[in-house]
């Protein structure tokens, strides 16, 4: 197994971890509603960019890279999505059992950890039914 097979969704789960175990001691619900920046629109609002933002802006980041990397047929596909299956368990664990991880954006990179399980077996299968000519009549 190579590191290709570890799922990047796991780098998602580390950064919240870090934020909330090792930040600042206060509640997940106000650490990632801290500012990064702020920036006037043309239509008069606001846009505001919190921390929990960018967390989400790097789960879909890594959630596009798992969708491409089950878009390949290798030796390593299958260790990938039992990885990915485990890693969607461990989110689903934690959201369920940990106090500091019940928050929406914790839920809502737990829903990412879905889709990639879900799309990987269903590219992967279309994938391999092309690679290897399943399911085409021969006339």
């Amino acid at each position: 197994m190579s590191i290709k097979a570890i799922p990047t969704l796991v780098l998602a789960l580390i950064i919240y971890n870090a934020v909330v175990f090792f930040g600042a001691g206060e509640e997940p619900h106000t650490v990632f509603v801290s500012e990064l920046f702020r920036l006037p629109m043309p239509n008069g609002g606001e846009w505001v960019f919190t921390i929990g933002d960018l967390l989400l802006m790097v789960g879909l980041i890594l959630l596009c890279i798992e969708l491409i990397k089950a878009t390949f047929t290798r030796s390593g596909a299958l260790a990938d999505q039992a990885l990915s299956m485990v890693l969607f368990v461990v989110f689903i664990v934690e959201f369920l059992l940990v106090p500091k991880a019940s928050t929406s954006i914790f839920f809502l990179l737990t829903l990412m950890t879905a889709i990639d399980v879900v799309a990987g077996a269903i590219i992967g299968i279309r994938t391999a039914r092309r690679d290897f000519g399943f399911g085409h009549d021969i006339t």
